[in-house]
């Protein structure tokens, strides 16, 4: 071994009694006393005695309890030789095969404040029905302001997460004009809003520095197409003779599809829709908001709609669903691109006004052009 505390050196008296000389037929006597080499050594174990008649069987037994070296102690035996894996005593009691105890399974959550959502969900469902079957004008400022927020939210959350500058002041001045336009003119004059909206964020843009020009126009131009251009159809919607119960079926439908994707999703979904997009859609919820969507177009169609049938219902049912998902992905897409869950905090349990419009915009123009195409204009 190269450790030195391992060894006992030869001392005097060992062989035979420093006092006494070396006993006879010993051999030499080892070299003299050195004080700091015995400073390094441990103290040698005296030996048992071993019997003087018998206990043949204990001498082999004591001699084989001093087999190996015999200078050592407790500390010594504790430190490992270099290269050599430390040793550590098993305990049986800690491999006992018992059963760990298995925790509990933990409950589905809807991840919000359900008391929250739904009361502001009455409230809002309340203030559409009553604006929209008292004067219909009143209706068309409500879907303006909503528009004008949702704006607000969407450029703000733009330049937070992205630095993009969308100019706020025409977009919202112009989006309100489309919402009006298109109750008052139709499509035509819908149209004419939309180009001078755009035109309004290419000029208002300028009165900023040039840098990013034209990021930030580009996404003011997104922006008016994606908010206000999309709803001028449900005040387009609104502009027929029965345009109420129109806008109640779109509204409906729309929302009936949301909770049948969310009931079935949260309690049988299993297979996820799209994962990178949106985590918590499954193709279960999916079929559910199918399934919930064409039952309430049917029931809509058949009693809301002069001269609709339950079987044009199944089919608007049907595109509402697909066209209402793809709007809630779409909106997803761009929450996860920027970073965030919710576009603001304006409705509690809810989150902003755009987390509640991100399947109503894509479905308005849908169901305005089958309407017009099952009972016309």
């Amino acid at each position: 071994m190269n450790d030195s505390s391992w060894e006992a050196p030869p001392q005097a008296g060992y062989w035979g009694s420093p006092d006494r000389g070396p006993a006879q037929g010993a051999g030499p006597v080892g070299p003299p006393y050195d004080a700091h080499y015995a400073q390094q050594t441990r103290p040698m174990p005296l030996v048992p005695a071993a019997p003087e008649h018998g206990g043949g069987q204990d001498v082999d037994q004591g001699i084989a309890r001093l087999s190996g070296p015999l200078v050592r102690d407790e500390t010594t035996r504790a430190r490992p030789h270099p290269g050599e894996m430390p040793h550590h005593p098993q305990n049986p009691e800690s491999m006992s095969d018992a059963p760990q105890p298995v925790p509990p399974p933990q409950k589905k959550t809807a991840g919000r404040d359900l008391g929250a959502a739904i009361g502001v969900g009455v409230g809002l469902c309340a203030l559409v029905v009553v604006s929209l079957f008292i004067v219909k004008a009143v209706f068309v400022g409500v879907v303006a302001v909503a528009i004008v927020v949702g704006l607000r939210e969407l450029t703000k959350r733009l330049e937070e997460r992205k630095g993009i500058r969308a100019p706020f002041v025409p977009l919202a001045v112009g989006g309100a004009a489309m919402i009006v336009s298109g109750y008052v003119w139709g499509s035509d004059g819908a149209w004419i809003a939309v180009a001078l909206t755009a035109l309004a964020v290419l000029v208002g843009r300028m009165a900023q520095p040039p840098e990013n020009y034209l990021r930030d126009v580009t996404a003011g131009v997104f922006a008016a197409f994606y908010v206000p251009f999309l709803a001028t159809f449900v005040s387009m919607m609104l502009a027929a003779d029965d345009g109420p119960w129109r806008v109640l079926t779109f509204i409906v439908i729309t929302v009936v599809a949301d909770t049948g994707a969310y009931a079935v999703g949260w309690r049988f979904g299993t297979h996820k829709l799209a994962p990178r997009i949106s985590p918590g859609k499954t193709r279960e919820g999916l079929l559910g908001a199918v399934g919930f969507a064409m039952a309430a177009g049917a029931l809509c169609m058949q009693f809301l709609i002069d001269e609709g049938t339950w079987w044009q219902g199944l089919l608007l049912g049907l595109a509402v669903s697909v066209s209402a998902t793809l709007g809630d992905l779409g909106e997803s897409m761009i929450k996860r691109d920027l970073g965030i869950k919710d576009m603001g905090t304006l409705l509690p349990g809810h989150g902003g006004i755009m987390d509640r419009l991100d399947s109503l915009l894509p479905t308005a123009p849908v169901v305005w052009l089958l309407l017009v195409v099952f009972v016309g204009s």
